[in-house]
């Protein structure tokens, strides 16, 4: 089906051919009904030119011949079928098939008026409009064609552009995973053997054994922690576990213990803070609901950000820890009151927390908020979706880009991540990569038709301009050979000589007026005739007036000036 838009293009351009053709059917003595006919015939021919080309260029180039309501229909059927014919050999046969039907006729209808010359003349004419709108519609056509090819070559290098960028990117978190592993792995093990040793040693008092344990627990945690970085950069996913090794599930169904990062892990956090000294309150309010285990982990970071936050920023601080089960989503949230302690301004901090969970909240279809409380202290809350039906949220690229977070029937492309810049994935085409390779592998043929259709073209143009050049120069001299002023017809007086006469006028034999005129007075009896066109208009469109002198007896008998109808 057509747009909208190319209806009404259609529609607007078949009236006008219509108008033209009937107007011009009019002008040429057509009866009402047979003007009506040929407008008509342009307006079913117009909409046709899209589907049949060819036929509709040879139908308008044939009845141009007899019809002239045809005329400007031909422009418009030799652009279309410049565009739309495929094949330089196949559309070279069609126009010139248009264009010897087209003159043939024109010289078998108009055969008693026309001499050599004329037919020539007529030939030259008649390839501005079969031939020139022809060219131009196949040379933008060309250029389209170029102009797409280069796009798609352009997209083929964007794509490997990115591949290559992706290798390395790829290459680098190999390289920072193994150096992570090798330096930071190696002080982890050291601090949990020392811790281990340490805690059962006799001589350490029971708060200080319960302290060294706390450490302990957490070198192992921040080992497992580790691992699972070291997993996603060498990966892009996190390191599954061992085949056979058992994994304890609490209430929630997660991981428990020292590898559990879901909400069974909060409260290993709210202890481990405890322990430490600190005074946490862990409230759970709403009826539980399984939660996806990349929102889940996404809780637990939540909380462990929030209460090292806490730990760091509000030292001696309460903090409250609440886990919420909305009816559509998550809630989790930390907060803590004003510091009851000085803060220890030597605390290392990379400022970096707050803005990885945002990115994490957003991997999941959740949001964050950070900001203080009107008490002086400091709030953390995220708010996660829980699991469409079906499973789990998508799980993000390998490569670590974002993703964004909407229903499996909802549009694909507006998931596509925006780059650093707000591009767009440059490795994603709408195009789609199959079907645009198989293009791009068979543009090397292509290319080669469409340079010798350009050069082509490019030497039709410039043979009809020669062309023209030289009917011009043709017409001037003719014209000059045919064709007097008026001043000069005065200045001819019956009585003078025949050689006197011929002298003061040119000799007339010319294509111009060689043709006989039906509709011209008689002629004297006796007499012999020059007949000369005027350079002045007629006294309407459709008559030419012309001066004739006739010669009897080597006088000038009769000099009259007439207009006859073309």
């Amino acid at each position: 089906m057509w747009p909208a838009g190319r209806i009404a293009g259609e529609a607007v351009l078949s009236l006008a051919l219509a108008l033209l053709g009937a107007a011009t059917g009019l002008l040429d003595d057509y009866g009402a009904a047979e003007a009506a006919g040929v407008g008509l015939a342009a307006a079913l021919l117009s909409p046709l030119r899209r589907a049949l080309p060819a036929t509709v260029l040879l139908a308008t180039a044939v009845g141009s011949a007899a019809i002239s309501g045809f005329a400007p229909l031909v422009l418009v059927a030799s652009w279309s079928a410049g565009r739309r014919i495929d094949g330089l050999g196949r559309a070279a046969g069609v126009f010139a098939l248009a264009y010897s039907l087209s003159l043939g006729l024109s010289v078998v209808w108009e055969m008693p008026r026309l001499s050599p010359p004329l037919v020539v003349f007529a030939g030259l004419v008649l390839l501005v409009p079969i031939f020139l709108p022809g060219l131009a519609g196949r040379y933008w056509s060309q250029r389209r064609r170029l102009t797409d090819t280069l796009q798609e070559y352009n997209a083929q290098l964007v794509r490997e552009r990115a591949m290559i960028a992706g290798h390395a990117r790829i290459r680098e978190r190999q390289r920072i995973a193994q150096d992570m592993h090798d330096s930071l792995g190696h002080q982890l093990a050291l601090i949990a053997v020392h811790t281990g040793a340490l805690e059962v040693d006799r001589e350490l008092t029971a708060p200080q054994r319960e302290a060294v344990g706390v450490l302990r627990e957490a070198s192992v945690a921040a080992m497992h922690e580790l691992r699972d970085v070291v997993g996603v950069l060498r990966d892009g996913a996190g390191t599954p576990a061992p085949a056979g090794a058992s994994r304890d599930t609490g209430e929630y169904g997660e991981e428990t213990g020292a590898q559990a990062r879901g909400l069974a892990g909060v409260d290993g956090l709210v202890d481990a803070s405890r322990s430490a000294g600190a005074a946490v309150e862990l409230r759970r309010a709403g009826d539980v609901r399984p939660l996806a285990p990349s929102a889940g982990h996404a809780a637990y970071r939540v909380v462990q950000e929030g209460l090292t936050n806490a730990h760091k920023h509000a030292p001696g601080a309460a903090i409250v820890v609440g886990v919420r089960y909305e009816p559509d989503s998550l809630v989790v949230e930390v907060a803590n009151g004003p510091a009851a302690q000085p803060q220890d301004r030597g605390v290392p901090s990379g400022r970096q927390g707050l803005t990885g969970l945002g990115e994490r909240a957003r991997l999941v279809g959740g949001m964050v908020h950070a900001g203080p409380t009107a008490d002086g202290g400091f709030r953390l809350a995220a708010v996660l979706p829980y699991p469409s039906t079906g499973g789990d949220l998508a799980s993000p690229p390998h490569d670590g880009a974002p993703t964004t977070f909407v229903g499996p029937a909802d549009d694909f492309w507006a998931q596509i991540p925006a780059g650093p810049l707000g591009e767009s994935d440059p490795v994603i085409e709408r195009s789609g990569l199959p079907e645009e390779l198989v293009r791009v592998m068979s543009r090397s043929k292509r290319g080669s038709g469409i340079a010798i259709g350009c050069g082509v073209a490019a030497v039709a143009a410039v043979a009809l301009v020669a062309a023209a050049v030289v009917g011009g120069i043709l017409l001037m001299r003719e014209t000059d050979k045919a064709m007097i002023e008026p001043a000069q017809y005065e200045a001819v007086e019956v009585g003078q000589s025949e050689a006197e006469v011929r002298e003061q006028l040119p000799h007339g034999d010319s294509f111009l007026n060689s043709a006989p005129v039906e509709d011209a007075p008689p002629v004297p009896e006796g007499t012999t005739c020059l007949t000369l066109l005027s350079s002045e208009f007629g006294s309407s469109w459709d008559k030419e007036p012309m001066f004739r002198f006739c010669f009897k007896d080597g006088r000038l008998v009769e000099k009259l000036s007439f207009e006859t109808r073309t």
